[in-house]
């Protein structure tokens, strides 16, 4: 008997984890989580980084060096965290190779307070991808108005990004659309096209705790029956998406001269309300050439008891449209619901960012 982790990653989908840290990275953890767990890359953010410095002394050595040499905040930041994303990148070489550079990738991501600054966007993520220099890194640029050029810059640049905070269909059909504009001015500047990777990350969790919320204030039984199934409706109809807009002539002439399509990524697939299954949002978004990034908790629960049928997205396409239909009628403005999750999810990054910051500095001052 295979795992359910072996049966998802048969089915085409890639198991990412949705957590680093220092700890992870000298403990084996990380390797043992590659050998027993069939995770094939790691996504990180600032909630994930505050978290890790915060509890636990791995990062006592580093931030005493850092400290020594006067550095910043904002410069310790990125020497800590860059370092670790440099070591988990090798320990995920081996994942890199073996899948012909498709996984064994490692996110790190641009500061959120330039979430709303494209050039400070691209700038920022040139200097990390250097600063990490590794060919296996993704760079993280929140799919934000501000951020959909800086894609383009980005990958037109030869560097391989994750597109982070993508809620809507109308923002995910921009984003695919920054990434053609990459790959053609990365091809006029002779890149190597085989060589630049993108994973598109669309949210699901986030998305069904806003809509029930509206739902729940609506109270009719016609909007509570829709309670939980907006999330996986609606990435299911970004895969749609997906494989419409990269059959398309433009995308299909780009993968012919070597470039990669960009691979949806579930991302917030922590299931947050109790009463649902704790692997709702991996078994409900079962889809070859996808990538699933799971809490640790996920990833267990899915190691544990996940069931795995199979492709669970495209039979399910005329479900999807039927869900939208049914909220658009209940009165849900899902315009307005992912909108609001954009809002919130950048705020939440810059909180965090500077949760961050505060961190680091009072460590910094205490080793002073």
């Amino acid at each position: 008997m295979t795992s359910p982790t072996a049966q998802l990653s048969a089915a085409g989908v890639s198991i990412w984890l949705d957590d680093l840290s220092r700890n992870r990275i000298t403990s084996g953890n990380l390797a043992e989580l590659i050998e027993n767990r069939d995770v094939t890359g790691v996504t990180t953010n600032p909630t994930i980084f505050a978290g890790a410095l915060s509890h636990g002394e791995s990062y006592a050595e580093a931030v005493s060096k850092l400290a020594s040499a006067n550095a910043t905040t904002d410069d310790a930041i990125f020497a800590i965290t860059t370092d670790d994303v440099r070591d988990a990148c090798d320990i995920f070489r081996p994942v890199y190779d073996r899948t012909n550079h498709v996984d064994g990738r490692v996110s790190i991501e641009v500061s959120p307070d330039l979430a709303h600054d494209t050039v400070g966007t691209v700038a920022q993520a040139k200097d990390l991808w250097a600063r990490v220099d590794r060919e296996n890194a993704l760079i993280k640029i929140p799919a934000t108005k501000a951020g959909l050029p800086a894609i383009t810059e980005v990958i037109g640049a030869g560097i391989s990004v994750n597109v982070t905070l993508i809620f809507s269909l109308e923002r995910y059909a921009e984003v695919i659309e920054a990434y053609l504009a990459g790959l053609e001015k990365a091809r006029e500047a002779g890149h190597d096209l085989s060589e630049i990777h993108s994973v598109a990350s669309f949210f699901v969790s986030r998305v069904d705790t806003e809509v029930d919320k509206r739902l729940a204030a609506i109270g009719t039984d016609e909007a509570l029956a829709l309670k939980s199934k907006a999330g996986v409706a609606n990435a299911r109809l970004a895969y749609e998406l997906f494989e419409k807009t990269f059959a398309e002539q433009r995308a299909a002439d780009l993968v012919a001269a070597g470039a990669n399509v960009q691979r949806p990524l579930w991302a917030s697939t922590g299931v947050k309300d109790p009463s649902l299954p704790d692997t709702l949002y991996v078994t409900e978004l079962v889809a070859a050439g996808t990538v699933n990034t799971m809490p640790e908790k996920t990833l267990e629960a899915t190691f544990d008891h996940g069931e795995i049928a199979g492709d669970a997205v495209t039979p399910n396409y005329g479900d999807a449209h039927a869900v939208f239909e049914q909220l658009a009628a209940v009165g849900v403005d899902f315009a307005d619901v992912t909108q609001v999750l954009e809002d919130e999810g950048v705020e939440k990054f810059i909180a965090s960012w500077h949760d961050l910051q505060k961190t680091v500095a009072d460590a910094l001052e205490s080793a002073r």
